[in-house]
């Protein structure tokens, strides 16, 4: 059984037809990539899987269940996390904080107890506290956990994003352009940390422009062109897809030819 599936969703800005009628799965284990031009759908794709978005047709099933319509935060808790294009941390909080932000969805106290300081509420702190911690072990980044967002490279804050996600207990981790902004060096860590994600049981899709990445990482590819799907399948079937070359990767895969 998939364990996220896209039927028939369309989503349109006033005239703009954004996501024309999307069909596809993604397996349990799997790294699936997105990819397209500028203006393609990808984001908003993503928003919409997320819950930013309502599709107005066609529907999203996660597991057994469908999440068509669901608020972001019960997304979250169904077990679907995301980053974003552009870093989204609260940058005059501390690396350590930003990550326990990403625990608010597998926690049972709410303002009110928090401000009250009920019993149990201490306790569950400590260990949104330590589990966040965990996070940033894992991506390398504990030795920040007490530096202000607002002063990491911006490297470190695609990690720091990424621990937040993880501190979340993912089933399927959405990745939007993670490798943007990124030198040679600071990709090949993130695909290395992708892996290691997928190792742990998380599913991935992953939105990306940087096409020796995504031949690199996936298991297959979602291609698509103005809102519609035009090719899916495994790397070496998309490099080969004659409508694949003419769109979109004619350029781009001449380049990782030849890397």
């Amino acid at each position: 059984m998939a364990l996220l599936e896209i039927d028939n969703v369309r989503h349109s800005f006033g005239g703009l037809v954004a996501i024309d009628r999307v069909s596809f799965e993604v397996a349990p284990g799997q790294i699936k990539s997105v990819i397209g031009p500028n203006g393609a759908g990808k984001t908003t794709l993503f928003n919409i899987v997320c819950g930013l978005l309502r599709p107005e047709s066609g529907s999203i099933r996660f597991g057994d269940r469908s999440i068509t319509g669901f608020k972001p935060y019960q997304i979250a808790r169904a077990g679907v996390s995301r980053t974003f294009q552009n870093p989204s941390l609260f940058l005059q909080m501390n690396v350590l904080e930003n990550v326990m932000v990403g625990r608010h969805c597998r926690t049972r106290w709410e303002f009110l107890g928090c401000g009250v300081r009920w019993p149990g509420q201490p306790k569950e702190e400590a260990a949104i506290r330590e589990a966040a911690q965990t996070q940033l072990e894992y991506v390398g980044l504990a030795h920040l956990a007490e530096c202000p967002a607002g002063a990491l490279a911006f490297g470190e804050r695609r990690m720091v994003e990424l621990a937040r996600a993880l501190a979340t207990e993912p089933q399927l981790l959405l990745l939007d352009e993670p490798g943007s902004g990124l030198n040679t060096r600071e990709k090949a860590d993130l695909g290395r940390m992708i892996r290691r994600v997928r190792e742990r049981g998380v599913t991935i899709l992953l939105v990306e422009h940087d096409m020796t990445l995504v031949m690199d990482l996936s298991d297959a590819i979602l291609v698509l062109h103005n809102g519609a799907r035009i090719a899916e399948g495994t790397p070496s079937e998309i490099q080969n897809d004659d409508k694949v070359v003419r769109v979109y990767l004619g350029g781009e895969m001449n380049h990782v030819a030849a890397s």
